[in-house]
């Protein structure tokens, strides 16, 4: 029988399937591909971690592994703020830099996890590389907030300082009774806070949607009320 701590976990891992399989789904339909494939990604990830944690299945670890550094170093630091980039800067990826961005991710993070040398340096290059995606949240809040979407700016300046958080100890610090506590361990925390990441910055995107049509129709001199 599953001990309560196991249930936790696989409630928190389900709780990404869902928002990443849910909110992936949204922003497909907004054909925003680079952020929807990549919460789908995040969602099989976290489906395998499920079964992980059920089952202890090594294919499940496995899995769950290579998606979860793939989102690490590539997919949450580099292709969502090219995503987003879609409202704050105009760009128009093609099907084609699509393809590209993702194969040249995959292509990478097998190197990074089957090269023995870099494996050493792999905690910071991941650090690093959240980083760069916290000064790009920061950058996104300060958007927002110019943009008098303030609720939504206050969302997303608590998605930078919890994703942060989790990076920061992700590889370096250990949560005091980590083995058996049922809430306050790795795991429940990250997976908890991925899954408001998922939700938050789809609700970003529809926030500066929501701005970028009102200026434009401030510029056209048409009323959208």
């Amino acid at each position: 029988m599953m001990d309560l701590r196991s249930f936790i976990l696989c409630l928190a891992a389900f709780s990404l399937a869902l928002t990443g399989f849910v909110y992936g789904a949204k922003f497909v339909r907004k054909k925003n591909y680079l952020i929807g494939i990549e919460w789908f990604i995040l969602a099989t990830s976290s489906s395998n971690a499920v079964v992980y944690f059920a089952t202890n299945s090594p294919l499940s670890f496995k899995i769950a592994h290579f998606f979860d550094t793939f989102s690490r170093a590539f997919g949450v630091p580099i292709v969502i703020p090219v995503g987003m980039m879609v409202l704050t800067h105009g760009m128009k990826p093609s099907i084609r830099f699509d393809i590209a961005i993702f194969a040249l991710s995959f292509v990478a993070t097998i190197a990074i996890l089957s090269l023995g040398i870099i494996q050493p340096l792999l905690a910071y290059f991941l650090l690093g590389m959240s980083i760069l995606y916290t000064i790009y949240l920061i950058y996104l809040t300060v958007i927002l907030f110019k943009a008098g979407e303030k609720l939504q700016a206050l969302g997303v300046a608590l998605v930078t300082a919890t994703t942060f958080f989790v990076a920061a100890i992700y590889d370096f610090y250990k949560i005091p009774g980590e083995d058996t506590n049922v809430i306050f361990n790795f795991f429940t925390i990250a997976l908890f806070t991925w899954s408001y990441m998922t939700v938050q910055l789809y609700y970003a995107y529809c926030a500066l949607e929501r701005a970028r049509c009102g200026g434009a129709a401030k510029n056209s001199g048409v009323d959208l009320a």
